[in-house]
């Protein structure tokens, strides 16, 4: 399964909707949508997709081959190269197929810190290391199939 942005967006719904459940937080119902596509792009900055790798691989290929670019860039042995550099750059760690960019207790503290001062939450409940820790848990057992 291949990952993008509506990863993030399901990682986000599945996290807002745990922490819904345990009442750790509350906000308008009609915001969910908006507080999902906040959560997601604010994900967006500790985790890679599989659309993030392969952009990048394509910007490395084209800075090395400038106007020599083959037509379909992502079949060449250059691409896939600098792909699998990329990947072993954050040190095969993933969730659900997401590229760790920081590590997952780095993500928690943003994330916590995210919802305490996200307009769209309307309060937090918990202590910053209850959420700190509960936000580990759900994130480490997040798989885009199951959720």
């Amino acid at each position: 399964m291949r990952t993008d942005f509506e990863t993030l967006e399901t990682l986000a719904s599945y996290t807002i909707d745990s922490l819904k459940q345990q009442k750790m937080i509350e906000f308008e119902i009609e915001n969910r949508a908006a507080l999902i596509d906040a959560m997601a792009t604010e994900y967006g900055v500790s985790f890679a997709t599989d659309e993030d790798v392969r952009d990048q691989a394509i910007e490395e290929v084209e800075e090395k081959m400038g106007d020599m670019v083959p037509e379909d860039i992502t079949e060449s042995e250059m691409f896939n190269h600098a792909r699998k550099e990329i990947i072993k750059s954050f040190n095969g760690e993933n969730i659900g197929g997401l590229y760790l960019v920081e590590s997952l207790h780095l993500i928690a503290n943003r994330m916590t810190e995210f919802m305490l001062n996200c307009d769209l939450v309307e309060d937090v409940f918990g202590t910053d290391e209850d959420i700190h820790a509960f936000l580990v848990k759900k994130i480490r057992t997040f798989s885009p199939k199951k959720n």
